[in-house]
């Protein structure tokens, strides 16, 4: 259960819905197809994760204190959720390399929140992680459903296996803690800031798993998922918000870096794939600014808020971005923590209160 009073019903995808909606203008049917017939999967999942809040989701016994419990299935192309078991935790490598790295990814966020900041997986309770791989046919996304991991294997045009991006794993059980602490809603700002923190802690379980410093850090999000047609790198980027891709099918990646840019639209949730660049930008430069690795000192203010009890549902980026700065005080001080995170949301545009 959440600190707020139940779970949000939120779906939550990778790949934005802006960007399949351009994809199935394509003139070409081999690239349109895909893209109309995931956005229509999608719109099923969204329909179920729905029914899911209503109805209540399946009890599920949590795993040992500190260890994970980690199970793939595999959908065999097909749509019904789990799908068959093909590795169970502790069960060693098999022979499908998508099975394997969406079992090292689970494994990876587990470490992550265990290590840094002492969360016993995403619930904080020991919750079992379970994922499914080889979703539907030419399915071009990979998504939290409230429950479990899902991935396509994209269609190989545009997208590739959605499992190779360890960000991307991260990026989408990182919705699971947000959905288990602050639930916050999934339209406005405090959609942008649900969008935000899942790139934020997708990219520190990348990061933490390489070993990179932030100045070493891509701060890239889904490097690796676009296929080499695609004029792009990522889905994504922190450190330069609206420049991941500016290709001829996908047009130019929206996000803003400031709140100059800030987009206002009905679509998309009201922007919650786009505007997430703001506060993905504010990140990377307190990250940036206070160097060494990101998930020690940047990444636990943005954790303690998170998960302290005070971010309200309905929170915008100010109010964010406010408790980051009194989070900042309370762990490390008036020292440099607190200088780099009140200059970074000064330089995207973001009062704090």
């Amino acid at each position: 259960m959440t600190t707020h009073g139940g779970y949000e019903p939120v779906f939550c995808t990778i790949v934005p819905p802006h960007v399949l909606d351009k994809l199935a203008q394509a003139e070409d049917p081999s690239l349109a197809g895909p893209a109309r017939r995931t956005l229509q999967r999608d719109a099923y999942e969204r329909t179920q994760r729905r029914l899911t809040t209503v109805i209540g989701a399946t009890a599920v016994a949590a795993a040992a204190d500190g260890k994970p419990q980690r199970t793939v299935h595999d959908a065999r192309h097909g749509t019904d959720l789990p799908g068959h078991k093909v590795r169970g935790e502790g069960d060693k490598p098999g022979k499908d390399a998508t099975v394997n790295r969406a079992y090292a990814g689970l494994g990876a966020t587990f470490e992550l929140f265990l290590q840094a900041y002492r969360r016993d997986s995403i619930d904080g309770n020991g919750l079992p992680l379970n994922a499914t791989v080889h979703y539907d046919r030419d399915y071009n996304n990979a998504f939290w459903n409230g429950e479990q991991m899902v991935f396509g294997d994209g269609d190989g045009e545009i997208f590739l296996d959605f499992t190779i991006p360890i960000d991307v794993i991260g990026h989408e059980l990182a919705h699971g803690v947000t959905q288990y602490t602050a639930n916050l809603t999934y339209f406005g700002q405090p959609g942008a800031l649900n969008e935000s923190l899942s790139d934020v802690f997708g990219a520190l379980i990348k990061q933490y798993t390489l070993g990179q410093t932030a100045a070493e850090a891509d701060w890239l999000i889904g490097a690796g998922l676009l296929a080499p047609r695609v004029t792009g790198t990522a889905l994504r980027s922190m450190k330069e918000p609206g420049t991941a891709y500016d290709d001829d099918v996908l047009g130019k990646d929206p996000q803003p870096a400031t709140m100059d840019d800030f987009v206002r639209t009905g679509r998309d949730n009201g922007g919650v794939h786009i505007n997430s660049g703001i506060p993905n930008h504010a990140f990377y430069l307190a990250a940036t600014a206070l160097g060494g690795h990101a998930w020690e000192r940047a990444g636990q203010v943005w954790y303690d808020v998170l998960t302290g009890g005070e971010l309200k549902q309905q929170a915008m980026f100010a109010d964010f971005a406010t408790l980051t700065v009194k989070a900042a005080r309370e762990r490390f001080g008036d020292g440099e923590e607190l200088d780099a995170v009140s200059k970074a949301w000064e330089q995207v545009g973001v009062r704090t209160l």
